[in-house]
């Protein structure tokens, strides 16, 4: 029988993000493992798409997470509870830096980063004990390739924040899952050949011989969800990645 202070049964989960990609499929495995679900995105088609799929527990809120006033009035609204996991992000442009347009890049800090940062500051006064927070980074902060330059500065920026905030608001357990690629919505920008092309190169490098699935990332986030004595962590889920 599962220990309750590692059981998800009857814990409240917030997923900021959760309609689509790795925050979906977070929302769907928490919710097998009992908790009650909400996700938070900016669509609210893409809520009902993922709300038809959750179980009837699940419930959805449309916010727009680039503007830091919404994520305050979010929290003032939805009570305490005990899980927060943050996964929102626009698709990223590379580029290399000579071609790279610095005010553009200025913007995907806004998502990635600050909202992020904003969610923790309104979220943390709201947690249950024994409660935590997961933020989201990636491995090109710690195995960049040329073109990487503002994603890779994105990801330490995540992962310097974690385990301050780990730190600051102990004993709330903050970390960070840090995924390489996955297949998911993030790679819909770039057309349907090339991505499937990068998809196949990247099983040829990675020592697993495959491009993870967002469900396989999911299991990383409950677990951390679910882990007592993990805090200030950012947990590395890359298939080897960082290694080759």
């Amino acid at each position: 029988m599962e220990n309750k202070l590692n059981s998800l049964t009857g814990k409240k989960v917030i997923i900021l993000g959760g309609s689509k990609g790795i925050g979906f499929s977070t929302a769907e495995l928490a919710a097998r493992e009992g908790a009650e679900v909400i996700i938070v995105s900016s669509n609210q088609q893409r809520i009902d798409a993922a709300l038809s799929k959750l179980p009837a527990t699940a419930t959805g809120h449309v916010v727009d997470l680039s503007i830091h006033q919404n994520i305050s009035d979010f929290f003032d609204t939805i009570g305490t509870f005990d899980h927060l996991v943050y996964t929102a992000g626009e698709n990223l442009k590379l580029n290399v830096i000579a071609e790279t347009d610095i005010a553009l890049a200025q913007q995907f800090f806004n998502i990635r980063y600050w909202s992020a940062f904003a969610a923790v500051k309104y979220a943390s006064r709201r947690i249950n004990a024994g409660g935590s927070i997961t933020l989201t980074s990636g491995n090109a902060g710690a195995r960049p390739s040329a073109g990487w330059g503002v994603a890779s500065s994105i990801c330490g920026c995540v992962e310097g924040f974690t385990r301050a905030m780990a730190v600051e608001l102990a004993p709330i357990r903050v970390n960070c899952v840090t995924p390489g690629v996955v297949k998911t919505n993030l790679w819909d920008g770039i057309p349907e050949a090339d991505r499937i092309a990068m998809y196949i190169n990247f099983s040829k490098t990675l020592l697993v011989g495959r491009v993870a699935d967002a469900d396989e990332i999911a299991l990383t986030y409950v677990y951390l969800m679910k882990q007592q004595y993990v805090t200030g962590q950012s947990l590395v889920v890359d298939g080897g990645g960082v290694l080759v």
